[in-house]
C-alpha cells in the first residue's frame, strides 16, 4: 500500500495561509500573503527537492491545483518536470475543467477516491491544499507529515490543525533540522492508537 504524505509550510503559531505570494488566497482577508518569501534559503530548498524523491502521484485541493495548474506547465526546471510528468488528482465540490495534463478529478466521494490511490500509487504528496488537508487529518487518512516551521507568529489566518483533527500519535522520523533563517523541519509517520494520558506527579516522586 502507498504513502500519502502531508507537505506544508507553517508559522509558528501554526498558520499555513497563502505561505506563496499574496494573491494565493485573500479569504478572510488575510494580509500576510507570501510570508515565507523573505524566510526562504537554500537549505530549504534542499529539503524540499530531497523530499519529493520517490513522488509517483500529487494529490491537490482545488484552490492549490489552480495555482500549480497557471504556474508549472510553463517552467522547465527540475520540480516543473516531475509535476507536469506525475498524474495529479484533485479533490473539488465542483466539476471544473482540469486543462493540465495528467490531471483527474476525484469523484464525490473524494475519501474512498483517496484510499484507492493508495492501491495505485507508492508516494502520494499532498502539497499545500490547507482546506482539503482538514478532511485528511479528520479521517487519519494520511502516512506522513513533513512541517516547515518559520520563526514569525501572525496571529490569525488558516491553521494547519483547524477544528476536526481527530486524536492520532506520531512518530518523528528523522532528526529536526533547523535552516539558517531559522525554518525547522520536522517529519513525522502516523503511529497507531490514541494520545495517552498519566499523573505527573506520580513521576515527580
Amino acid at each position: 500500500m502507498g504513502l500519502i504524505h502531508i507537505d506544508l509550510f507553517t508559522t509558528l503559531d501554526g498558520v499555513a495561509q497563502a505561505p506563496g505570494g499574496p494573491e494565493e488566497d485573500p479569504a478572510g482577508g488575510f494580509a500576510f500573503g507570501g510570508w515565507q518569501a523573505p524566510l526562504i534559503d537554500e537549505v530549504v530548498g534542499e529539503q524540499v527537492n530531497s523530499g519529493m524523491a520517490g513522488m509517483d502521484a500529487l494529490l491537490l485541493g482545488r484552490r492549490t491545483y489552480d495555482i500549480f495548474a497557471a504556474y508549472w506547465p510553463h517552467e522547465d526546471g527540475s520540480i516543473a518536470r516531475l509535476f507536469n510528468s506525475l498524474p495529479k488528482y484533485v479533490a473539488s465540490r465542483r466539476t471544473p475543467a482540469l486543462e493540465w495534463a495528467g490531471s483527474t478529478l476525484l469523484g464525490p466521494d473524494a475519501v474512498a477516491a483517496v484510499r484507492e490511490l493508495r492501491d495505485r500509487h507508492e508516494n502520494i504528496h499532498v502539497i499545500g491544499s490547507l482546506d482539503f488537508v482538514q478532511t485528511l487529518f479528520a479521517e487519519r487518512l494520511f502516512d506522513r507529515l513533513t512541517l516547515w516551521v518559520y520563526p514569525i507568529l501572525l496571529g490569525g489566518g488558516k491553521k494547519v490543525f483547524a477544528d476536526g483533527v481527530v486524536p492520532t500519535n506520531l512518530t518523528l522520523i528523522e532528526p529536526v533540522v533547523a535552516s539558517p533563517k531559522g525554518a525547522v523541519l520536522q517529519r513525522y509517520a502516523i503511529a497507531d492508537g490514541t494520545p495517552g494520558v498519566g499523573d505527573m506527579s506520580a513521576a515527580e516522586q
